[in-house]
């Protein structure tokens, strides 16, 4: 019994290591390319405690443009950005070792918001558009729109880049701008002020995968377990936010600075979408049109890529599969 002592107590101490170990506090820095709705799920994970419940220290940093976020990731003053989709694809393109392994925006809530004197897309011929950037996210699916719509760019209309749908509301608003792709639920208060919705992207592209967490493979590979656990916080967040409606809109409308109403009206839209999904996964069909349009827009030469080369579930499916005990 004296020499099984020892074995036991050294059991025990090894035990309390692991535990130690386990509950171990780690410090990452994630992006967010807007501080508005659709990117809400990352606020409401870091700021309602499901990322600290996963024994993550998560600095969520607002980077307004994508490509910029992605720059950052690379450069490594993040460990995970949330950005337009197609800014990854465009640096895997380019030959860094990025993967995205989340969704955020599951699809397009975008509405082209005009001013009074336009009322359909032919009487857009010479207008200015605000944007986020030239070359990415919303702005690749609103040129795809418009030329859907018979407008060319920049033969028929200017992009003038100002930010994201706050920067552009603002400048709508005065006329510094004609007209502008405002996301829900900010296209509720441009209707209020008069303007005029000129069409839904969602009509035009109903299948798309707007906004994802990405981060580099080799970071990913060498931080799983760590990997895994933001996404099981992820998962857990979503579910809350689908389980939860009035919680949850208080809090986006607060957070957000919304009018309860235009959060509620956004909540129900995003959740009956599932723009944001339900368990925080990617759309992949969606994410297979981005590339579409992304090799459209940049005349990539070859085949389109599968969607496949850019993700990997595997690290929400663990997050998942500890979650749900499977």
């Amino acid at each position: 019994m004296a020499r099984k002592i020892p074995i036991v107590v050294l059991s025990i101490i090894v035990l309390q290591s692991s535990l130690g170990l386990a509950q171990e506090r780690v410090k990452l820095r994630v992006s967010s390319a807007t501080k508005t709705l659709g990117y809400g799920p990352l606020w409401i994970a870091s700021r309602m405690g499901f990322f600290d419940r996963q024994g993550l220290d998560i600095e969520i940093v607002a980077i307004r443009a994508s490509d910029v976020g992605i720059q950052a990731l690379v450069g490594g003053s993040l460990e995970i950005a949330g950005s337009a989709s197609d800014a990854p694809i465009a640096a895997v393109e380019k030959g860094l070792d990025l993967v995205i392994v989340g969704g955020i925006i599951n699809g397009l809530t975008q509405s082209i918001m005009a001013a009074k004197r336009f009322k359909t897309y032919a009487d857009l011929r010479g207008a200015t558009f605000g944007a986020i950037s030239l070359t990415s996210g919303v702005t690749f699916a609103l040129r795809h729109v418009l030329k859907v719509k018979g407008l060319e760019y920049p033969r028929d209309y200017k992009l003038l880049v100002i930010g994201g749908t706050p920067q552009t509301y603002a400048a709508l608003t005065p006329g510094q701008i004609d007209a502008a792709a405002l996301s829900l639920p900010v296209n509720y208060a441009a209707e209020e002020q008069g303007f005029n919705e000129i069409g839904r992207f969602v009509d035009v592209i109903p299948n798309y995968q707007l906004a994802a967490l990405s981060t580099k493979r080799s970071w990913a590979e060498k931080n799983r377990s760590v990997l895994v656990r933001v996404m099981k916080a992820m998962a857990q967040t979503m579910r809350w936010i689908h389980q939860n409606r009035e919680p949850a809109v208080d809090y986006l409308a607060k957070e957000m600075n919304l009018k309860r109403e235009h959060a509620r009206r956004g909540w129900e839209f995003y959740t009956a979408t599932r723009m944001w999904h339900p368990e925080g996964d990617i759309n992949v069909d969606g994410l297979q049109i981005v590339t579409q349009i992304y090799w459209d827009q940049t005349q990539s030469k070859g085949p389109v890529p599968s969607a496949g080369k850019y993700i990997d579930q595997s690290y929400l499916r663990a997050g998942l599969k500890e979650l749900d005990g499977r």
